[in-house]
């Protein structure tokens, strides 16, 4: 049975949540994002965490000003992935990335593992930034994403720290790509979670490198369980020191969207499987955000 992949918003200028009324097609399209924010702490440690959310949210690759649902937490057969099926980076077309790490499966293939940061650039260039918004998720839509997230408190006395208080925050995602996509879905995997070791970024940079095999390892188990095999995983984290007194939030968020109609090459939906991120740029007329 052909699955109908087709993900188009109702709307020109926005990309929309999965299942909104008026798209057109059955499909969604999965956009990678990893962000921090961080606010001065005031009396208020609720609002205080929402502002910190919310820069978390309006950082690197726009999603500011939607509901965002959580959904748990897998792009499966009428899904694809922007910057890998659609738009494919050029560093993913050209096979130009080195694996971060090799593993075992169940079924004795190895899984490669890469770095995540094409389709992080990637999503950046769907959606824009908050200075340089481009198809920006509808402002108010209600927005089905892969999500996690951790909010901190960094004490301005140097004590011992509480529940939900340390030096840092951070974050990850990874997407593992199913190599049977006609019958197993891809697995996103969210982690994060609060550094209490030191205030130097370069220690908590090295224990979230470390940590990408945690992360790996949950991926091999996890196809383990459904018996399903991986043929490669794009693994991103984010990080942030905080200042003393400051409120940090670590979020780990893949949307699940319909494209804006603005976005779709003028030779259909199915074209954007055909080019790379560069040549959608190209003949969408559109200027790279991410200057290489």
């Amino acid at each position: 049975m052909r699955i109908d992949k087709t993900a188009i918003s109702f709307y020109e200028d926005y990309c929309d949540g999965y299942g909104a009324p008026g798209s057109t097609g059955n499909g969604y399209v999965s956009v990678l994002k990893v962000s921090v924010g961080t606010v001065p702490k005031t009396d208020d440690i609720l609002i205080d965490g929402i502002v910190a959310y919310d820069r978390a949210e309006v950082n690197d690759a726009y999603v500011g000003q939607i509901n965002m649902l959580t959904a748990s937490s897998f792009c499966g057969l009428a899904g694809q992935v922007w910057g890998y099926d659609l738009a494919k980076h050029d560093s993913i077309a050209d096979d130009l990335n080195p694996t971060v790490l090799e593993v075992p499966q169940f079924d004795g293939s190895i899984l490669k593992v890469y770095d995540a940061k094409p389709l992080l650039e990637a999503g950046v260039e769907l959606f824009g930034t908050e200075s340089k918004r481009r198809f920006t998720p509808l402002p108010g839509s209600h927005m089905i994403c892969a999500n996690k997230g951790v909010t901190a408190y960094r004490p301005i006395e140097d004590r011992e720290f509480k529940e939900n208080e340390g030096y840092g925050v951070w974050c990850f995602i990874a997407i593992s790509i199913a190599k049977d996509r006609d019958k197993d879905a891809s697995l996103f995997i969210e982690d994060a979670g609060v550094w209490t070791e030191n205030d130097n970024p370069e220690d908590l940079k090295k224990f979230l490198e470390d940590h990408r095999k945690a992360i790996i390892w949950s991926v091999v188990e996890c196809g383990k369980d459904s018996h399903v095999a991986y043929d490669r995983t794009y693994v991103g984290f984010a990080y942030t020191i905080m200042k003393p007194g400051e409120i940090g939030t670590s979020l780990t968020c893949g949307p699940y969207v319909t494209l804006a109609r603005k976005a779709i090459p003028e030779k259909g939906f199915g074209e954007l499987n055909n080019l790379t991120l560069s040549q959608w740029l190209d003949v969408q007329g559109l200027e790279p955000i991410i200057k290489k």
